[in-house]
């Protein structure tokens, strides 16, 4: 069998990835268009993933991979109106499973109204996400919600106009990630697409929520996401290890704001969030907060959303759509969020965007 036709110089970029050396941001951008465009073998591929990932990609390279991978997106076109904010909410996976925590949070920002002076109407969220190797992966749990996963690019600009959110179902908007697929699944380790995925939403939200499952990734990713022109965005890490803002343990937090980074703590149990509803922290732990198949999975997101779960899990739900509406700029500060995600739910507005969504998704 003829082996695909490469540049010259991928084989030198291996080689000097082997040596332990790094690459700047062109060469890191040419092996990454190498890949996604089918002019590297299998073994190629592998040992780039498993280089980059024995000693963590730098800024240069994630970035230059990034900028690739979306030029060869399947685009999702959404113009927000002057009064809307474009969001999305996506963590990197790689973390202690948990419920639904990016995909409800998603649904619950997009219910939240916003205050008068912001100058907003609405929130919209263009959900990133894929299926899990779990099984219970944001697909998955949507599908189980009734969403239609094969919603194409134009069906989800009308769920976002109609809805205020849509799902992009990542391997229906990265077509060219086929290339890596069989290499991916041999690793059975995360690589940097785990990194890269987040960073390239279909719908080119400029603002998002994103969670990282490794703490040393808050500072690489929010770098990234400066150099790549967010305009305002949360890098989130528990740290009990969750690709989220967690209400076990206490959480890093940096906000991205016009190439500005600001980091800060956040405790859960901080009483100006109002996490603790009723004692609703007490049961905190990672097992509560785990769903054991697709069913439960989807029984909880419902739970949450239409507010007949009063405990940890909304609390952890609220403050995740709390930190979006930061990243959408209709609040300044978490506690002002949570207290407008804690609405959305209550006044049914959240559950009235799940309804919609699926609805929407299915239109003609």
């Amino acid at each position: 069998m003829t082996s695909p036709a490469r540049q010259p110089d991928t084989a030198s970029r291996l080689a000097s990835l082997a040596r332990g050396r790094t690459l700047d941001e062109p060469a890191a951008a040419g092996v990454f268009a190498d890949l996604l465009e089918g002019r590297l073998d299998d073994a190629q591929i592998g040992a780039l993933l498993a280089l980059l990932a024995a000693r963590g990609p730098t800024p240069e390279e994630l970035i230059g991979a990034a900028r690739v991978m979306r030029a060869h997106v399947t685009p999702v076109a959404y113009e927000p109106a002057g009064d809307e904010r474009l969001i999305d909410t996506c963590g990197t996976g790689g973390a202690p499973k948990t419920f639904n925590v990016s995909t409800v949070a998603a649904i619950i920002a997009a219910g939240i109204e916003p205050p008068g002076e912001s100058g907003v109407r609405r929130i919209v969220v263009a959900k990133h996400g894929n299926r899990s190797r779990t099984g219970r992966g944001s697909a998955e749990v949507l599908a189980a919600l009734g969403v239609n996963l094969d919603a194409t690019p134009e069906a989800q600009s009308r769920c976002l106009r109609d809805a205020g959110v849509c799902f992009s179902f990542a391997i229906r908007h990265h077509p060219a990630m086929v290339h890596a697929a069989g290499p991916r699944r041999s690793l059975g380790f995360p690589t940097i697409f785990n990194l890269l995925g987040p960073l390239t939403n279909p719908a080119g939200a400029k603002r998002q929520l994103l969670g990282v499952a490794q703490r040393e990734h808050v500072a690489l990713v929010a770098r990234a996401l400066c150099a790549l022109g967010a305009d305002r965005a949360g890098v989130a890490h528990s740290d009990d290890g969750l690709d989220e803002l967690g209400v076990t343990a206490p959480n890093t937090l940096a906000w991205i704001d016009a190439g500005r980074v600001r980091t800060e703590r956040v405790d859960p149990g901080d009483p100006a969030l109002g996490l603790d509803e009723d004692g609703s922290l007490a049961g905190a732990t990672l097992a509560a907060l785990a769903a054991d198949s697709v069913e439960q999975a989807a029984r909880i997101a419902r739970a949450v959303v239409d507010g007949s779960d009063r405990g940890p899990r909304r609390s952890m739900a609220l403050l995740n759509a709390g930190a979006a509406a930061v990243v959408a700029g209709v609040v300044d500060d978490l506690s002002s969020g949570v207290s407008l995600a804690r609405v959305a739910v209550d006044s049914g507005r959240a559950q009235g965007v799940l309804a919609s969504l699926a609805r929407a998704s299915h239109a003609g």
